[in-house]
This record gives structure tokens, sequence and C-alpha cells, in this order.
């Protein structure tokens, strides 16, 4: 088994304005303690960020950058993608085929887009997910408040078993990571 950290859409556009997902700041704090772990136990870190059209998280724009705040080191890696599934027309799957992943740990923005989207690829593709349970976050809707996606989604994603592999949630403080 070897592992890989998946850290999605952790962007600036999406900390900041009328759009800041909930609790940001808080939920980058977490993700950066377990990405250091990642690193420490020689797990490979892969950035994933979201572009879109001209004036959205455009590639290159200061929203589209990672977020303040956000530790990177030069050994990560960085995928680009256009879709809320990071597999999708992206080389996600050949970079994690070619370091010989077999598990996922996933984190980052938003909840019900691009963290569900990719997790349930991941397991479509074979690749059982560790959800961090408290370090991905969303701006939440008009039904429902980020903490009740942010609820809703680690119950619905942990109770999936039709792909086989499966999402375990656990805390980011709780996780154990080994290389």
């Amino acid at each position: 088994m070897k592992t890989a950290l998946l850290i999605i859409d952790v962007q600036q556009g999406l900390c900041e304005g009328v759009h800041q997902a909930f609790e940001s700041a808080e939920v980058i704090k977490r993700i950066n303690r377990v990405s250091a772990r990642a690193r420490a136990a020689g797990i490979p870190v892969i950035f994933i960020q979201h572009e879109s059209q001209p004036g959205y998280l455009e590639f290159g724009t200061r929203e589209w950058q990672l977020a303040e705040g956000l530790h990177s080191d030069a050994t990560d890696m960085r995928i680009r993608k256009t879709t809320p599934d990071s597999f999708l027309r992206t080389d996600l799957e050949a970079t994690l085929k070619a370091h010989g992943i077999s598990d996922l740990i996933i984190c980052g923005m938003h909840t019900e887009f691009c963290v569900d989207t990719t997790t349930r690829r991941a397991l479509a593709l074979g690749y059982p997910v560790t959800l961090v349970e408290d370090a991905h976050t969303t701006e939440g809707n008009r039904y429902l408040t980020p903490g009740q996606v942010i609820q809703h989604h680690n119950a619905t994603l942990t109770n999936i078993s039709s792909f086989g592999p499966r999402v375990t949630a656990v805390a980011a403080e709780a996780l154990q990571i080994a290389a």
C-alpha cells in the first residue's frame, strides 16, 4: 500500500470575499498539519488547482494561486483541472500509477463539488479514500449551511459500498500517516 495526499482547490479565490469557504483559515491550518506529516512520512502531496473562465479562478491570476497560508514544498506536485473531477482530462491517474499509489487521502474545497466528485471517481477507479473529515469545506447554499454540507458528505461518502473500495472519514489530528 502506498498513499498520496490530494489537496483539492485550496485557492485564494475560494478563501476570500463573498464566496469565502466556511472556516477556511482553520481548514488550511489542519491541511498544513496533515501535509507536513505526509511529507515527513515520504507520502507524495499533490495540489489540485481548478481553473475556469476569465475572471474567476483564471489560470495564473491571484485568485487561482494556492491560498495564502497554505504550505507547499518544492517536492509537491501540482495538477490543473477544469471540472469538479480531478481525474477528468488531467494526468492525475497517470501520476498516481507512475508513483505506485494505491490509496488516497483527500481534503480541500468545495465539499459538495470537487471533493465529492473526486472522491467518488477515486472509488470507481479502485482507490480506497481517507477523507479528512475536518479538512474539507464549502460555502454552503441556500438550503444547507456549510456545516450541514460537510456533515452530510462525511456521512454519505463513508456509506458508499458499491464501488468496492470504501471511504473512511478521519479527523486531521487522529489521522495516522505512515509511509
